[in-house]
């Protein structure tokens, strides 16, 4: 049993003094999120400003900020100490664990038209047919270009081609939320390559595959060779017109609203294997043992019904079939163009993969991410390494 699944099931046997959702009279709810947007949590008040006035019982929705970095521990910790809040924004990487678990409230009858949710998108919020969270934020990864620095960018490139401009550009291309720590937002590259973290039942490592070890030997090229990647200790940040390219999702482009340089969104570039999409994903789902359940489960049926879709989805992308065409993403997404929002979200969500997950994530992370240590060195054996990754991690995947 996972770290994770083993300290949320504690924190349950702990729990069992809890009604569930027998809570009666005035209602509080409290959601976890890790955003600190002001116009991410303008929209969610909003939504719950609307909420609570039909609904006179719940006399308060607070959105409780905890930052992205540590998310899930302070999620779980809280659960732990016998403060767990009535919904949590879950990361992809916890869902297995989560969901596993048995922490959160089935709520498939509790959203609108479930039937026309994309059946790729709820699969890693499913068990035994049954809904555990709703995927509010399926976002595939696109290249943001910074068109000033980068003048030809042509509709279809190569990942060769398009670390050889970020080179020739002198300012480069960036991953965000990489940083030299976040390992698995490296997928949105080696994909390319059709190389993964592990099989697809989980029990076997893929880090020294001839594909990973290929792309790696690509990414590793592009920081210490090319200079395409800026390098370790080195932050660089192309909202501001510092990089020539960024590996991102939309949400990101509000940042672009006031940019005094032209860019572009472009799906990601073509690696070995060909056309591909990689898909960041995040569900929000209710925790079983909430002295509110009932209630948050029907706020989050409210959240996500067609017509709060359409608004989140200005900065996270539905799964409402309903919901996934140029037209109506346009509405939401001004500063993208209809068919950016068409080859870089809707046919990334149609064709992706999500990030890599599986129980006992958390614990694979941390190891993981000493292991590859050693290769973010002008002078690492790029092979050896990854082969080490398997080592350190082969009993974690084979395990139950």
């Amino acid at each position: 049993m996972s770290r994770l699944i083993a300290l949320i099931c504690t924190a349950l046997l702990a729990l069992t003094a809890c009604s569930g959702s027998a809570a009666s009279g005035p209602k509080s709810l409290r959601m976890t999120v890790w955003t600190a947007n002001e116009a991410h949590l303008k929209l969610l008040n909003d939504i719950a400003t609307e909420y609570k006035a039909s609904h006179p019982d719940v006399t308060e929705i607070k959105y409780d900020s905890i930052p992205a970095d540590g998310y899930t521990t302070t999620l779980t910790t809280q659960i732990a100490g016998g403060n767990a809040p009535d919904l949590a924004w879950i990361l992809e990487e916890s869902a297995p664990d989560f969901v596993a678990s048995g922490a959160l409230a089935p709520i498939r009858s509790k959203v609108e038209k479930a039937d026309e949710l994309v059946p790729s998108a709820t699969k890693l919020w499913e068990k035994d047919g049954e809904l555990y969270a709703y995927p509010f934020s399926t976002s595939p990864f696109g290249l943001f270009v910074n068109t000033s620095l980068v003048k030809d960018v042509p509709e279809t490139w190569t990942w060769d081609q398009a670390m050889a401009a970020a080179a020739a550009s002198g300012k480069g291309l960036v991953l965000p939320d990489f940083k030299y720590q976040n390992w698995a937002v490296l997928s949105a590259i080696w994909r390319g390559w059709g190389a993964n973290a592990w099989s697809e039942d989980g029990r076997s490592c893929g880090f020294s595959s001839k594909e990973m070890k290929d792309a790696m030997t690509f990414v590793h090229k592009a920081i210490f060779t090319d200079k395409a990647i800026p390098g370790p200790g080195t932050t660089v940040d192309f909202f501001a017109g510092d990089a020539s390219m960024a590996v991102s999702q939309i949400s990101r482009a509000g940042a672009l609203k006031d940019a005094k340089f032209t860019w572009t969104l472009v799906p990601l570039p073509q690696g070995p294997k060909g056309d591909y999409a990689v898909i960041g994903q995040a569900g929000v789902g209710v925790l079983k043992r909430s002295k509110n359940a009932d209630a948050a489960a029907d706020f989050l049926g409210f959240l996500t019904n067609e017509a709060n879709s359409a608004k989140l989805a200005q900065f996270f992308p539905p799964v409402r079939a309903s919901l996934l065409n140029a037209e109506t993403l346009a509405k939401s997404n001004p500063l993208i163009r209809p068919e950016q929002l068409q080859s870089v979200v809707i046919e990334g969500i149609n064709k992706g993969v999500v990030k890599p997950s599986h129980q006992g994530q958390e614990e694979l992370n941390q190891t993981i991410r000493a292991a590859l240590d050693p290769l973010w060195k002008p002078d690492a054996n790029v092979g050896q390494v990854l082969d080490g990754v398997c080592a350190k991690i082969k009993p974690l995947l084979e395990r139950k």
